[in-house]
């Protein structure tokens, strides 16, 4: 009697089994084909509008074709999308949700990112934060788009020469993203607004001389890229930023450069050869900055790059110091190769959404920037330095900046004695001793040919040998490598200095 029991329970659970499977098995059919409806309709009204599109081409003077136009505005298509429900959404961010996880995009979509500067590089920036699934975005810039934007910009295109660029971000966010909130804002950001500005941000994102001048407060999940040109006004914003503990990711400058492999991000006072870095590092030091704001730059050193020349008009409208990165030099005719400002905004787009996620990236490798080696060759040229002069010399007239761009760039990591080994102890030294240390007059050699050198080209009291010229002490080839090293460096000069 009780196996009976048994076997009759056991048929009730496998049959209360079967039933919820077989009624998970129709709620989840359902689901999938309520879906397919759901993007079947989506697909055919977005055919229907396609096909209207190009009758209203064929008919432009036809009026019913300009109410068919009418109807294509993003706000009439918006309208028309109405039904592109949580699903489609998520169907949308499928990579991203495999990537960050279900909290990481949780942050993600409800991030709040103010991009300072809409150019080259924060548009890139606006576009990859969108459609990675940043739902609230403000958008700041007084510029206009010109023909020459259209080498760089993210989204602007020939029809839209001479309006806002942030209205053209604006329309370009709409297309691919249903679920966005765009604040375009027109304006200029100033230092005597700032601070209400600003209130309540948690990121910044900035490239250089672009800004906001009206804008609320985001509180959580807001980011505010900083992409400013004009040094000073980029100064006091990350200043502030930095002052009251709001996040902020700044571009230094992409224009006059073409290597991809030497773009990197890292903290602002690791940075190398950029000039517009350098202005903004030494100046937030005089303000009492010295670290904290992460950076994307170049460690390229521009070559052979020619510079238009600025209109004596230009000279009239103010200090022309102020004009861009380079002195006497306005932003919009610096040469600027379309790939690179994208690149740097890709750049700042990763790291905000990593850190907005909860997946920070912790360590950024630096592609060169070997600072314990640089400041031991910084170290040791100053005692040979002060060795020669007879007294304790302070500060050479180079810097630790300085001695990597001569050991890397100019250099190559290389000794410069055939057969221009990589030294296991570089060492830094004056060539001509008669001259000044300064990167055109300065060469690697390894530590033995160092000494040699030395020895041979100074007297044991400091004084400069007269017997043995550096020349006949090391031959035509190491003096002809050293004469071309040089007029690199002049060129570098002209650009960093």
């Amino acid at each position: 009697m009780s196996s009976l029991n048994l076997s009759h329970k056991a048929q009730l659970i496998a049959t209360a089994l079967a039933t919820s499977v077989a009624t998970a098995s129709l709620i989840y059919a359902y689901n999938v084909h309520t879906k397919h409806v759901r993007r079947k309709e989506l697909s055919d009204e977005v055919r229907r509008s396609i096909t209207a599109h190009d009758s209203m081409h064929d008919h432009p003077k036809d009026a019913q074709a300009q109410s068919i136009q009418s109807s294509l505005e993003p706000r009439s298509l918006e309208q028309s999308l109405d039904d592109y429900d949580e699903d489609l959404i998520r169907e949308q961010l499928a990579r991203n949700y495999a990537f960050f996880g279900e909290e990481g995009m949780s942050r993600i979509r409800n991030g709040r990112v103010v991009v300072v500067g809409c150019g080259g590089v924060g548009s890139w920036a606006a576009v990859m934060l969108v459609r990675s699934g940043i739902r609230s975005i403000r958008l700041v810039d007084f510029d206009y788009v010109t023909l020459s934007s259209l080498n760089r910009h993210a989204t602007a295109g020939i029809a839209d020469v001479g309006t806002p660029k942030v209205k053209s971000i604006e329309k370009a966010l709409k297309l691919f993203s249903k679920w966005v909130e765009v604040d375009a804002r027109i304006e200029i950001w100033r230092k005597e607004e700032g601070g209400d500005l600003l209130e309540g941000a948690d990121w910044v994102i900035g490239k250089s001389g672009l800004f906001v001048s009206d804008l609320q407060p985001f509180g959580a999940n807001t980011s505010c890229a900083d992409a400013i040109d004009n040094i000073q006004t980029k100064v006091d914003l990350l200043k502030y930023c930095h002052d009251n503990e709001i996040k902020v990711f700044s571009s230094m400058g992409a224009g006059a450069k073409c290597d991809p492999t030497r773009i990197q991000i890292s903290d602002i006072s690791y940075t190398i050869y950029d000039p517009l870095a350098r202005s903004v590092r030494r100046r937030l030091r005089l303000l009492g900055v010295d670290s904290g704001i992460p950076v994307v730059y170049s460690t390229e050193v521009p070559g052979d790059v020619k510079l238009l020349p600025l209109p004596e008009e230009e000279f009239q409208k103010g200090p022309v110091k102020e004009l861009g990165v380079f002195d006497d030099f306005r932003v919009r005719i610096l040469p600027v190769l379309g790939p690179l400002p994208a690149i740097f905004g890709l750049n700042i787009a990763t790291y905000i959404l990593c850190e907005i996620s909860g997946k920070p990236i912790s360590n950024p490798l630096p592609i060169k920037n070997r600072k314990k080696l640089y400041e031991r060759i910084y170290r040791d040229l100053l005692h040979r330095e002060s060795k020669v002069a007879g007294h304790q010399i302070n500060k050479l007239p180079i810097d630790e900046d300085d001695v990597g761009l001569i050991f890397e760039d100019l250099y190559r990591g290389r000794s410069v004695v055939p057969p221009h080994d990589v030294p296991t102890r570089p060492t830094l030294m004056r060539w001509d001793p008669s001259r000044p240390l300064s990167i055109e007059n300065c060469v690697v050699f390894e530590l033995s040919e160092a000494d040699k050198h030395a020895r041979t080209c100074w007297n044991p009291d400091g004084s400069v040998a007269t017997s043995t010229s550096p020349e006949q002490l090391w031959g035509r080839e190491v003096t002809a490598v050293v004469a071309r090293r040089a007029a690199e460096a002049r060129r570098v000069r002209e650009w960093v200095m």
